[in-house]
């Protein structure tokens, strides 16, 4: 009785080349995804009068979370802008504060401005304010004005809006902070500028145990030692708050999920005060006896839940590896 021959292995054959239509659907897929890309970055060129409040808005902009440039001479930002439009690193969003002291800003800057736009997508931003105002603002500081070393503010002030003249009507957007105080201001350039969907508040939940002290920094403090205790759990007691069997425990009781419940909406109520109020930082900390168990679960927890929202939030457990003495 003959055996069957053996099967020879298949040769490998080459790919089937793509066809002309896939290939330029492919094209126009990638160079959609790349013009996304490029849309959803921002640049924004802030310049404007002395006084008129250019460092209170740059520092807005930098609780936004834009990458932010103060004082950039004029000659570098077409390769500042080659380098952000290229996508190089992670920068997403770019402020770059530009100032009238630089005598070469007049001469250069409208024409550097003109071919940047034309090839890059940018908003140029001119700050100012009324001669009162800034007036006022210079004698409160008792500063002098920066185009005035021998004359009056006065003389200053009118120096600077005639060479700032040529940049202002190139502007995209021009803020007059002449009746803003810094919170209205800041609330201007939130809603103005804030990407869609994304919040400025910049927040950190913190686990910690009362034995070791209260967080210096905390601007909430909870306590949840009212929680039953894992710690008088032999078998949970060597794990933290992250373990699931441990973070199974303390939820298994009703009063957490209905703390937790609260917790976020005091959170949701009051975030967007403080934003308003100019708050850019928020620290919630929730304490137990050692830091390790119950205030480590509701941080995770109440951390997840911030992000689901949208915040820019983060978890630190100061305490989680301290053994108790």
């Amino acid at each position: 009785m003959s055996r069957p021959a053996a099967k020879r292995p298949a040769p490998n054959r080459p790919a089937k080349p793509l066809s002309a239509g896939k290939r330029a659907a492919r094209k126009r897929s990638a160079d959609k995804a790349s013009a996304q890309s490029r849309r959803s970055r921002q640049l924004v060129i802030l310049t404007g009068l002395s006084g008129s409040g250019k460092g209170s808005v740059l520092n807005t902009f930098e609780d936004l979370g834009f990458y932010c440039v103060d004082n950039l001479p004029v000659g570098l930002i077409p390769a500042f802008s080659e380098f952000f439009e290229a996508g190089r690193g992670e920068i997403e969003r770019a402020a770059l504060l530009v100032d009238a002291r630089e005598r070469a800003l007049i001469g250069k800057f409208p024409e550097i401005y003109r071919k940047l736009s034309s090839q890059h997508a940018s908003t140029l931003v001119f700050i100012e304010a009324s001669d009162t105002a800034l007036m006022r603002r210079f004698s409160e500081t008792r500063r002098p004005h920066p185009l005035a070393a021998h004359g009056t503010i006065a003389e200053g002030i009118r120096e600077e809006r005639k060479r700032m003249a040529p940049i202002r009507r190139l502007a995209d957007v021009i803020i007059d902070t002449t009746k803003f105080n810094v919170h209205e201001l800041r609330d201007f350039i939130i809603k103005r500028f804030e990407k869609a969907g994304r919040r400025a508040m910049l927040l950190s939940v913190v686990s910690f145990g009362y034995r070791y002290g209260i967080p210096q920094d905390a601007d909430l403090v909870f306590d949840v030692r009212f929680l039953p205790n894992p710690h008088f759990v032999p078998r949970l007691r060597p794990h933290s708050g992250k373990d699931p069997a441990v973070a199974r425990y303390i939820y298994s009781f009703p009063q957490t999920g209905q703390f937790v419940k609260r917790i976020e909406a005091l959170m949701r109520y009051l975030i967007p005060h403080y934003t308003r109020e100019g708050k850019s930082y928020l620290t919630v900390a929730l304490g137990c006896t050692g830091g390790r168990h119950r205030s480590v679960a509701l941080a995770e927890r109440i951390r997840h839940d911030l992000q689901k929202q949208g915040f820019a939030a983060k978890v630190i457990h100061r305490d989680m590896e301290k053994i108790a003495s």
